[in-house]
């Protein structure tokens, strides 16, 4: 079986927005009305306090939520892999139709809004040979 690396914080920019995210739990956790219901911080844990410590925390436990989307994310912007028709921006003959084009995570399984998508895409790969 292949080993498949997700290089999950592999970007600069997300291990920074994770340990934002951290200090900003933080703060949130800290506030006095919340005191009755907040025992102790559970993960990182008070031990760990510096960014850097912070930074090798988030990658021993970062992980998926088994449902990932928007690796392969549809837009107009620079930053979107496929196009309003499902392919790929650069590369000729090449179509992205899965869950990974969701520019979003649904707020439910994205079992049935992937089914949709895929009905949806042999639709549009339908006209598009009628048009060749």
């Amino acid at each position: 079986m292949p080993l498949i690396n997700p290089n999950f914080v592999g970007e600069e920019e997300d291990l920074r927005a994770a340990v934002e995210s951290v200090r900003a739990i933080r703060k949130v956790i800290a506030q006095e009305s919340l005191a009755p219901v907040i025992e102790e911080e559970m993960d990182p844990g008070l031990h760990i306090q510096s960014d850097a410590e912070i930074r090798e925390w988030v990658k021993r436990v970062v992980t998926t939520m088994w449902h990932p989307v928007g690796t392969c994310r549809m837009g107009q912007d620079a930053r979107a892999v496929v196009d309003a028709r499902l392919r790929v921006r650069g590369v000729d003959g090449l179509r992205v139709i899965d869950a990974s084009i969701m520019p979003n995570i649904t707020s439910g399984n994205t079992n049935a809004p992937t089914q949709a998508l895929s009905r949806h895409a042999a639709t549009m790969l339908v006209e598009d040979l009628k048009r060749t």
